[in-house]
């Protein structure tokens, strides 16, 4: 059975900490806890173990850190890694604790990508890329790409996830105290930018505590139309006698835990500070609040990487500055590559007061594609309005929806069975 095939009937629940629960088994400050793979396996094991006896459906795999750039033998502790959760599974379903599900776990790279930082966004793609590779030859049941910080490092996730492997995916960002990602995404624009993506469960992890992510989680409620996944730490982190510890203890975690569970949430468990011990209390505090999915949402939506537009109701204004039809000056800066002219005008719209811009670069003695690409990036790095890709040419259409920062509006699509074979898929 598929995780996704058990969702519909039932409620399930993660594993809680790794790197927290290790470290008080010997884990020393600084060491890779992925090391553990190869040098502790056994340790390793009866984390899981431990996690399955408890209760809990799904364990994460100690491959959060884990990548290419970070460790030379990244393939070997994401084979090891898989190789351990998956014999503590077997042994679980041996002793009759019911079907139990590996998740690979896929954590950020560590560094911010352009224009934030320097790490290009296919190249990003491609270091997950590699490690999803290795995760679906070793046999995990799921990905699990967690501790997303960012829109734009989730999306190159979650494309090398569907790119390389025919696995569920589910997805879990790192909210703050003002329901915002450090980036600026708030929760309906990582809804319609993941649900536009087709993952499997979206949801919220680390960070906070389960208090504290009460109000964020109706927001998810609103505007989720698939399971909703929430694995909070226990309470926020303190620092006594120079060690960080957490101060929220199994009882009011499993408390507020339940309360979410009524809030809609469908898969649950925990992040940092978290121990078996609290999970087995969070599965004895929701066995009797009844199970429901969450209903499908008839909302259409864009985004931008900050925030989401709803398409119905309030008219929309859409800015139609950046398109050269009938506009002399917008195409002599086309064809001198004057992208201050350009930027000049998605700012100008902005401060008009338009909820999304459109974006046409068509003309026949340019390159429309390139000139797509490099566009819908500038502009981005300028506003923060959700884009309108305006172009008949599906090539270019692609390349830019590929590297949009969000879910956009698509434009020139027309009925002709071409363009809808061309554009629709």
């Amino acid at each position: 059975m598929k995780i996704t095939d058990l969702l519909l009937r039932e409620r399930v629940f993660f594993d809680g900490g790794t790197g927290t629960v290790l470290q008080s088994m010997g884990l020393s400050a600084g060491e890779a806890p992925e090391r553990w793979n190869i040098t502790h396996p056994e340790k390793i094991k009866a984390l899981h173990r431990a996690y399955f006896e408890a209760g809990c459906t799904i364990v994460k795999t100690n491959t959060f850190g884990i990548n290419r750039a970070k460790f030379e033998d990244y393939a070997e502790l994401i084979r090891s890694g898989i190789a351990i959760a998956k014999e503590a599974a077997a042994e679980a379903e041996g002793a009759g604790l019911g079907e139990k599900f590996v998740a690979f776990d896929m954590g950020p790279t560590g560094k911010l990508l352009k224009p934030l930082g320097e790490l290009d966004f296919e190249d990003a793609v491609a270091l997950f890329a590699a490690n999803v590779k290795v995760a679906a030859e070793a046999g995990a049941d799921l990905i699990l790409i967690e501790t997303m910080n960012d829109a734009y490092e989730t999306k190159a996730a979650v494309l090398a996830a569907k790119e390389n492997s025919n696995l569920p995916v589910f997805v879990t960002n790192v909210y703050d105290g003002e329901g915002k990602l450090m980036t600026g995404a708030d929760p309906r624009a990582m809804i319609a930018l993941l649900e536009g993506l087709s993952v499997d469960a979206i949801g919220m992890n680390c960070s906070l505590g389960p208090d504290r992510m009460l109000d964020i989680i109706d927001e998810f409620a609103e505007n989720c139309s698939v399971p909703i996944i929430v694995n909070p730490n226990a309470g926020l982190p303190e620092m006594v006698d120079g060690k960080t510890v957490f101060a929220m203890d199994a009882d009011r975690f499993s408390d507020f835990s339940a309360e979410l569970c009524r809030r809609g949430a469908a898969i649950l468990g925990g992040c940092c500070g978290t121990t078996p011990e609290y999970i087995r209390k969070v599965i004895e505090k929701t066995t009797d609040i009844p199970y429901t999915l969450p209903e499908k949402k008839e909302k259409t939506l864009i985004s931008s990487y900050t925030h989401a537009v709803e398409i119905g109701g309030t008219p929309i204004l859409i800015g139609e500055r950046i398109n050269p039809t009938g506009k002399k000056k917008l195409k002599e800066a086309l064809r001198s590559d004057d992208m201050n002219y350009i930027l000049g005008e998605a700012v100008r719209q902005a401060e008009k007061g338009v909820h999304a811009l459109d974006v046409n670069v068509g003309l026949p003695e340019i390159d429309e594609a390139e000139m797509m690409v490099r566009t819908v990036k500038a502009v981005q790095e300028v506003t923060d309005l959700p884009l309108q890709i305006d172009t008949s040419d599906p090539g270019a259409l692609e390349c830019a929806m590929r590297i949009y920062n969000g879910k956009p509006l698509v434009n020139s699509v027309n009925a002709k069975e071409e363009s809808l074979s061309a554009v629709l898929p």
